[in-house]
C-alpha cells in the first residue's frame, strides 16, 4: 500500500491565516467570519479578485508559518510508519504566484513540512499543474489518493488504479459518491483496523 496525500487544504490548515493577512492589509473588515471561503467571497463580491489572487501568494509562501497540520494527520502518518506502509505528498501548486512577490512557493511548503517534521523531502513532489499532479500519482504507484478537491478526485483523467479518499471536514459534499472522511483519524482507525 502506498498512499498519496495532497497539501494545501489536505495536511496544511490555513483556519483562520487568511483572514489574518487580509486583515493585516486592510482588504476586509475585520467582523467577517475567519475561514478562508469567507475571505474570498467577500474579496470577490467586492470586485477584488486580484487582491484575492495575491493574498494566496502571502499565505502560501512567507505567512505560510501560520498554518497547522490538520489534528490526526501527524498521527496518522506516524501509523502508516509503524506498518511500513509509505505516504507521499503530491501537489499542485505554482512555483511562484501569479501575482504580487515572486516568492517560492513549493520551497516555502517544503520547508514548512520540514519543521513540522512530517515527512523526508524525498517523499514530496510539487507539481505546477494538474495534468502533471495525476500524472505523478500515477506514477508513483499511489494505491490511494487523499484529497479536498473532488473535481480532482473524479476528474476523467483520475488514475483508475488508484482509490480516491475525499477529505471534507467542514462537511460540504455529502452528495458526492466517494470515500469521503472528515477528520484524519477516520482514516487512522480504517488502516488498524484493516491491519488487525
Amino acid at each position: 500500500m502506498r498512499i498519496g496525500v495532497d497539501f494545501d487544504n489536505t495536511i496544511a490548515c490555513y483556519d483562520g491565516v487568511f483572514h489574518r493577512a487580509a486583515l493585516e492589509r486592510g482588504i476586509i473588515p475585520a467582523d467577517l467570519q475567519h475561514d478562508k471561503t469567507s475571505v474570498r467571497d467577500h474579496l470577490r463580491t467586492v470586485g477584488r479578485e486580484a487582491a484575492w489572487t495575491e493574498l494566496q501568494g502571502i499565505v502560501y509562501g512567507p505567512r505560510i508559518a501560520l498554518a497547522a497540520p490538520f489534528p490526526g494527520v501527524a498521527d496518522f502518518f506516524g501509523s502508516c510508519e509503524a506498518r511500513g506502509i509509505e505516504i507521499l505528498v503530491v501537489s499542485h501548486r505554482t512555483r511562484v504566484p501569479y501575482l504580487g512577490e515572486p516568492h517560492d512557493l513549493h520551497l516555502a511548503a517544503r520547508q514548512w513540512l520540514g519543521a513540522k517534521a512530517l515527512l523526508p523531502e524525498s517523499r514530496v513532489y510539487f507539481e505546477t499543474s494538474r495534468e502533471d499532479k495525476l500524472a505523478r500519482i500515477a506514477a508513483l504507484g499511489c494505491s490511494h489518493f487523499v484529497d479536498d478537491l473532488p473535481e480532482l478526485l473524479t476528474a476523467s483523467d483520475f488514475p483508475a488504479a488508484v482509490q480516491p479518499i475525499l477529505f471534507d471536514p467542514e462537511d460540504r459534499y455529502g452528495d458526492i459518491a466517494l470515500w469521503r472522511i472528515r477528520h484524519w483519524d477516520e482514516l487512522r482507525f480504517w488502516l488498524e483496523s484493516a491491519a488487525a
